[in-house]
């Protein structure tokens, strides 16, 4: 919004054309080139991210890949002292393989249903080998490892394995850490400590089998087999049995569609839509909705005084004052047009009548003098000048002409 200037025509006020409203291609370009470019850089940072974290997690504790995160150094080790490693992928071929002479290694328990988790359970308790559970949080070691309860994880790092079993006491010093785990009343052996909890946990179960809960799998990256007794004890936990099933759970897995078909709690049936959403999608739309008020904060026009500008075109008082009026109708603002209206009027007469501008809007002072110059006059002073407002609009109108006469009046008297 601008206001009139004095250096334009005198019974007129000055306006920009509709013409000068509309922008040009350059102007467009320089106001949105700035978001587009950080747009393009928060693009380039979500793929130059995404193609990093994917590279360094390809073949996470896979026993074929070389990877830093790969585990093939420790599978290759296994097999020079005799233990057979066979890689499965699906729920029904572990399941299959567990028995008396056989250690099952699942990689990412939490990755499995629930469903899936039930089947694993019943098809290890009772076979007597070797389950070992890597990273098993909250809503996984409940199903494979009733009794147990997994507690917030810690950091990794290098520590005493203070239990009696004997792989642990081999190895001494472990790089172990993560998920910490509590037993209730069961047949177990707590080593490597952190702030009080085990983070490896070793249950022995009935029919000679026993189950390994290790809260990180660090110790089985290629990277970290040979730091501190990693390797030792790693060969150790996997090495008991003269087979090895290693279980790298996966999402094509075709026993997951079985989750469904389960029914009953807990098994998938009951999860909302928002529960089938990875944390990863709900934090990011969380940061680009921040990032957007961020940006409208950023672009809002800024709220200030007005600033008087010289407008390259004239328009005539009249064009300005009609349309004016129209928004007034428009907006059936009748109380800010008589406002206006009776403003105007006692600001001309103030002077006629020997009333300062300062009280020119002030009751008391301007009609005791108006009414010294009055003879006579549709409506009283008071009622035209500081009334309430119009009911309709031919109100409006009779108000305006009534001024018009008052005014009148004054400057004849």
């Amino acid at each position: 919004m601008t206001t009139p200037t004095a250096a334009s025509p005198p019974g007129s006020v000055t306006s920009t054309s509709p013409a000068s409203l509309s922008l040009t291609r350059r102007q467009v370009w320089n106001r949105i080139r700035g978001l587009l470019l950080a747009l393009l850089l928060l693009v380039g940072a979500g793929i130059a991210l995404a193609a990093f974290h994917s590279g360094a997690q390809h073949g996470r504790l896979d026993p074929r890949s070389a990877d830093q995160h790969g585990s093939r150094a420790v599978a290759q080790l296994l097999e020079d002292r005799g233990v057979s490693v066979r890689v499965v992928t699906t729920l029904d071929e572990a399941g299959a393989a567990a028995g008396s002479d056989t250690t099952l290694l699942v990689t990412s328990p939490d990755l499995l249903t629930p469903h899936q988790q039930g089947e694993l359970r019943a098809a290890t308790a009772g076979s007597a080998g070797r389950t070992v559970l890597l990273s098993a949080g909250p809503t996984s070691v409940g199903r494979l490892a009733p009794g147990v309860r997994a507690v917030s994880p810690g950091p990794v790092s290098a520590r005493a394995p203070r239990c009696s079993l004997a792989a642990a006491r081999g190895a001494g010093n472990a790089d172990t850490g993560g998920f910490r785990y509590t037993s209730d009343g069961l047949d177990s052996i707590a080593c490597y400590p952190a702030e009080g909890l085990p983070t490896l946990l070793l249950i022995r179960e009935q029919g000679a089998g026993d189950t390994a809960l290790l809260g990180s799998a660090d110790l089985l990256y290629n990277d970290r087999l040979d730091s501190w007794g990693n390797a030792s004890l790693a060969l150790q936990l996997l090495g008991s049995r003269p087979h090895l099933i290693w279980y790298l759970p996966s999402f094509d897995d075709p026993s997951a569609a079985r989750d469904g078909e389960a029914g009953g709690p807990g098994t998938g049936n009951d999860r909302s839509f928002a529960d089938l959403i990875p944390p990863g999608w709900l934090w990011g739309t969380l940061q680009l909705f921040v990032a957007a008020v961020l940006a409208a904060v950023w672009r809002a026009r800024r709220l200030g005084p007005l600033v008087t500008e010289q407008l390259p075109v004239a328009i005539r008082a009249s064009e300005s004052t009609e349309g004016r009026a129209r928004l007034y109708r428009r907006a059936n603002a009748r109380d800010r047009a008589a406002s206006s209206l009776r403003s105007a009027t006692r600001t001309r007469v103030a002077p006629l009548v020997g009333v300062s501008l300062r009280d020119a809007h002030v009751s008391s002072v301007l009609l005791p003098a108006v009414a010294t110059y009055l003879n006579t006059t549709d409506g009283s002073p008071g009622t035209l000048l500081f009334g309430p407002a119009p009911a309709d609009d031919a109100a409006l109108v009779r108000l305006a002409d009534q001024l018009d006469i008052l005014e009148r009046e004054v400057r004849t008297s």
